[in-house]
């Protein structure tokens, strides 16, 4: 796949998933509990999740890219980044309330970040991977 047309299609999913998630927030209502401290509820793990995986992958890639034969590297950044970013967009879009009320939108917004980080050095560790072949 090109990398214009990977790099195309990934910018039109995220903007899906913020517009839906931009849809699931006006209809939120107005005020929501905040969850304990203590409290670990499925949107934190999910974005915890998320974030951690997007961090694999932007290690794998950071490190693919400082040996320009580790392709092994830059497609587990081409995997982990895009399941990053699904994470994050989904917990995003489905929080009930803002940023700490306990429903891992914090975390979701890091997973988005980190995901769409660890992508787009994948993409670069991977061409340059193959140019080296």
């Amino acid at each position: 796949m090109n990398v214009r047309r990977l790099l195309a299609t990934g910018t039109a999913a995220v903007l899906a998933v913020v517009a839906t998630a931009a849809s699931a927030v006006a209809s939120a209502p107005a005020q929501t509990l905040a969850a304990s401290v203590t409290t670990f509820s499925v949107g934190r793990l999910a974005a915890s999740a998320g974030a951690v995986i997007g961090l694999i992958g932007l290690v794998a890639a950071w490190r693919a890219l400082t040996r320009p034969t580790a392709r092994r590297g830059a497609r587990l950044a081409l995997a982990a980044g895009p399941v990053a970013v699904v994470l994050g967009a989904v917990v995003a879009a489905t929080a009930d309330g803002g940023l700490g009320t306990g429903n891992g939108l914090g975390g979701a917004y890091v997973a988005l970040l980190v995901g769409l980080a660890a992508t787009a050095l994948g993409v670069r560790a991977h061409a340059r991977a193959r140019r080296t072949d």
